[in-house]
């Protein structure tokens, strides 16, 4: 559950939340330091393929993933050691092996789905932009096709304990797809994972190909095959080849004609809106990074990322005001540094007094000079020149050739400054996606080890109280995910069989949906549970619909969905008993 409020739901973190993610990796950001404009995209620096500055991770993002198993292993209820394996794992571009150049997009999509599969399905995954980092860190071309002792070279660098490989091929309009999971701790490989389909049923391959590979590591995963289907079942597949397109292109001008495609074909793609407004955002395009990113929903996964460089749109067109917003609301729900510190900026060039939240990004990264630095403009703008120098000293400390820290030091101790002398709080540009997932996916293994310690019918009510704070966001993977949680730990729950009714009716599978219903009931009679029945008789039993409708109503007399379908039975005639 806890991994929702990383990535846009509507709670804030729990305070253990707050101080973790305040203080993961507070030393290692460096080299992201002191950008005051946006980089222009540059070669790499083997000088072999373009990349983004504003999106390569840093060694920030590489040495967060090498933290991920030293730190889950504090948590017993997740820590298996040999069992498990660890949860780490890396996706690689599948090879094409269709001998069709065209079809080489498909590769990276088989990594882009099964690496948001497998997150959703519980596991730390590297992004492709963690991974291109990886390879280019190791002196290999992005489109490099490792070996065996290569992957596992690449594994070893992010610490990933999996990686999944394989290969496809495309022949008279059908995919064929191979994937293999490599165990890193053990130099094993499973047994080849087939699966063939239409080529117009690529997602579903792909899909299908995660559910087993889920399975092959962790042979307790009980959400079904059907749930993984569904994730996918509103993505056209033209929208996401030109997605898929759009994030591979060698040039910003190509990456924004594709994924300008992709969003004319599906308009609430929200990886496709994210990634053409950062690429917006980078070329200098502000006002329409700005449009972009503000089309992705509050609610979705996304919201947090766009949110930050939204705000930084907004900034860079001086609508600080707007740019507060924007930066307060990733705060309240994932308050890292570096978001803290740009909220108080904002407020600082409006002439609001934002040195308390600089204060915290300060106190969160203590061996950031730059934040020390922020805090004593903030400080000597508000007359307190005694705290102001404080801060300035161990600004430059921290970076000692940093000259408008050193200028503002030599201010503070006397020196008469030169005419018209404001100095401005300091941005930050970067945003560390890799942080915000290391710390969702530390934060559940907490919350898994607080769980295992409580009672089997308390840790039922928790999960499955998870479960449907997923639900109301429409991520049914990781719902069904708790729901199976909660289940096992209490056959009898009635709230885990109810949300695993909702699950299966969404993803389409009437028969399961109606047997977890009935046993929902059968635990302890509910309105929700006579609903989803409800639903499922609707156009074929209104009879049996009716008398549902009727018995939630009875539970839940002002419940406004059995409201609704009283009102739409009555029209058709059906009373309700």
């Amino acid at each position: 559950m806890l991994t929702h409020l990383f990535t846009g739901f509507a709670s804030p973190l729990p305070s253990v939340g707050i101080n973790f993610i305040l203080t993961i990796g507070k030393t290692t950001r460096q080299q992201k330091k002191g950008v005051q404009t946006p980089a222009p995209r540059v070669a790499g620096p083997s000088g072999r393929t373009p990349y983004n500055p504003l999106m390569r991770p840093s060694a920030f993002a590489v040495r967060l993933f090498l933290l991920a198993s030293v730190m889950a292993c504090t948590v017993q209820a997740w820590c298996q050691g040999d069992e498990m394996g660890g949860r780490v794992v890396l996706v690689l571009p599948f090879d094409n092996r269709s001998g069709q150049a065209s079809l080489d997009w498909i590769g990276e999509s088989f990594a882009t789905t099964m690496n948001q599969r497998m997150r959703s399905a519980g596991f730390l995954t590297i992004s492709r932009d963690d991974r291109v980092y990886a390879l280019d860190h190791l002196g290999l071309p992005a489109g490099f096709k490792p070996s065996r002792a290569t992957t596992i070279r690449i594994a070893q660098t992010l610490d990933a304990q999996f990686v999944l490989v394989g290969s496809y091929t495309v022949h008279d309009a059908q995919v064929t797809a191979q994937a293999q999971v490599l165990e890193v701790n053990q130099l094993r490989m499973s047994p080849p994972l087939d699966q063939t389909a239409p080529l117009q049923q690529l997602l579903d391959v792909e899909n299908i190909l995660a559910w087993r590979a889920a399975r092959q590591m962790d042979p307790h995963f009980s959400v079904s095959q059907n749930t993984f289907i569904a994730v996918s079942s509103g993505l056209k597949l033209d929208a996401y080849e030109s997605y898929i397109r759009g994030i591979t292109a060698a040039t910003d001008e190509e990456r924004v004609r594709r994924l300008k495609t992709s969003l004319d074909i599906s308009p609430a793609n929200s990886e496709a809106l994210l990634a053409l407004g950062k690429t917006q955002y980078v070329d200098g395009s502000y006002d329409d990074a700005s449009a972009t990113l503000a089309r992705v929903p509050s609610s979705d996964p996304l919201a947090l990322e766009a949110g930050f460089y939204r705000g930084l749109a907004r900034f860079n067109t001086a609508h600080y005001a707007d740019a507060e917003a924007a930066f307060a609301a990733v705060a309240n729900k994932l308050p890292l540094p570096e978001v803290v510190n740009n909220q108080g900026v904002a407020m600082a060039r409006q002439r609001k007094d934002g040195v308390a939240l600089l204060q915290r990004a300060s106190a969160a990264d203590p061996q950031d000079g730059e934040y020390h630095f922020n805090v004593a403009v903030s400080l000597r703008r508000s007359g307190q020149n005694a705290r102001a120098k404080t801060e300035v000293d161990q600004a430059v400390k921290l970076r000692p050739n940093d000259p408008e820290a050193r200028e503002l030091q030599a201010v503070l101790a006397g020196t008469t400054p030169p005419s018209g002398y404001d100095p401005q709080e300091r941005i930050r540009r970067t945003y560390s996606e890799a942080a915000f997932r290391q710390a969702a996916f530390q934060i559940d293994q907490m919350r898994a080890a607080r769980i295992a310690s409580l009672p089997a019918a308390k840790q039922a009510t928790e999960y499955a109280s998870a479960g449907q704070d997923y639900l109301t966001q429409g991520l049914v993977l990781e719902a069904e995910r708790e729901f199976q949680s909660a289940v096992q730990a209490d056959s009898k729950s009635s709230a885990a069989h109810l949300g695993l009714a909702q699950v299966r009716e969404r993803s389409g599978n009437a028969d399961e949906a109606r047997r977890e219903a009935q046993a929902s009931i059968q635990n302890g009679p509910n309105a929700g549970a006579y609903l989803v029945l409800a639903r499922l008789d609707m156009s074929s039993n209104p009879g049996a619909a009716a008398s549902d409708v009727g018995n939630a109503l009875r539970l839940e007399p002002t419940n406004p969905t059995a409201q609704a379908m009283k009102n739409a039975l009555q029209a058709r005639g059906v009373a309700i008993p």
